[in-house]
């Protein structure tokens, strides 16, 4: 799906002002010059949408790791290299561990070892389908800055108008120039996703959902991640996925209250845009949903984030709903030793007759 898009320029040395133009070419801020770039795209009207199930499969459906279960996650390609240094690094710790102790090359160090056996199994409090709130905002942050700081064209990004924060800016305060240029780190996206979480009450599901919204905007709208649009482009994400998911939805008017410098008719209008760049297509499989949620596990372990593990009792079980109920009481009832006699130890209880 084609869409607008911008590219950057530096701004020339001659000291004309051009004015804001919704439909023209040129968009000038103090630091760059935005050139509009229209693509092919289809004039349908949403009343003449079809509908989800009767749509035609895309050219770069397989591709597409928001779509398609098989298909590998984008911020998984992005942090590939980053996971590569970090098990280098670790493998090498573990070598100096061996030598300095003394043990045999083949045996690690008992504090370097985590097994489970039959008798005690060790797991965290996260499941599938209750993940940790606070370890996955951890971990979708992450995979927002992999997705920026290993943009692929950088220098030549792909943008979109409604996402830059220059033009549509989210607090009052102005932004450095330095700071739109520069990749920011992930604990300040961490800190700007966690307050949107913990101000709007959402639950760990919705921060996967909104992973998966982000990932396929930037294949739809055929755009990059970079830090004059991340912002927007999450508060996007998180506001369509909050209404998808959850049964009493955040309006719009609540996250202008979470982010007081904005305006409802600017939410409006991104949540809009937004829709429009997926195609109205917001439905996440589960095979989908399990397929991110499993991959951010693989990376919070690649970048020691996973959370401390504990042996697997029978209360933990069940909080963690390892075990039914149902399938518990079929255990038990199974269970009860079984008494057996020998023929010959049998004794035969035969009827009085009273005369």
């Amino acid at each position: 799906m084609g869409n607008s898009s911008c590219c950057l320029r530096s701004r020339s040395s001659s000291g004309e002002d051009k004015s804001y133009n919704n439909d023209g070419q040129y968009i000038r801020t103090n630091q760059v010059e935005y050139i509009n770039q229209v693509f092919p795209r289809d004039e349908t009207s949403t009343n003449f949408l079809p509908h989800i199930s009767e749509r035609e499969v895309t050219e770069g459906y397989e591709e597409d790791p928001s779509t398609n279960p098989t298909a590998r996650p984008t911020f998984m390609e992005r942090s590939k290299s980053e996971m590569k240094l970090k098990d280098n690094r670790r493998s090498c710790y573990m070598l100096d561990a061996l030598a300095a102790g003394g043990h045999h090359p083949g045996v690690l160090p008992r504090s370097l070892r985590k097994s489970s056996s039959c008798s005690t199994i060790y797991i965290d409090d996260s499941t599938v389908s209750q993940p940790h709130l606070k370890n996955t905002i951890k971990c979708i942050s992450l995979a927002i800055y992999y997705h920026i700081s290993n943009r692929k064209n950088r220098g030549h990004e792909r943008l979109m108008e409604i996402f830059e924060e220059r033009l549509h800016p989210i607090f009052r305060d102005p932004i450095p120039p330095e700071q739109m240029t520069r990749d920011p780190d992930h604990r300040n996206i961490y800190r700007f996703v966690r307050n949107l979480f913990s101000s709007a009450q959402l639950t760990a599901e919705c921060a996967i959902i909104t992973l998966v919204y982000i990932e396929r905007l930037l294949n739809y709208a055929e755009m990059d991640l970079c830090p004059s649009n991340w912002r927007r482009v999450v508060l996007g994400s998180i506001m369509l996925a909050s209404k998808v998911w959850d049964d009493q939805a955040v309006w719009n008017v609540d996250y202008c209250q979470i982010l007081r410098d904005t305006n409802v008719d600017d939410m409006n209008e991104l949540e809009r845009r937004f829709l429009e760049c997926l195609d109205f297509n917001i439905e996440v499989p589960s095979s989908v949903y399990a397929k991110y949620y499993f991959d951010l596990r693989t990376l919070a372990l690649a970048n020691d984030l996973q959370l401390p593990i504990q042996p697997l009792y029978k209360e933990r079980a069940q909080r963690l709903e390892a075990l039914s109920r149902v399938f518990e009481d079929r255990i038990q009832t199974s269970s009860l030793p079984k008494r057996a006699r020998s023929a010959e130890y049998l004794v035969l209880e035969h009827p009085a007759v009273l005369s």
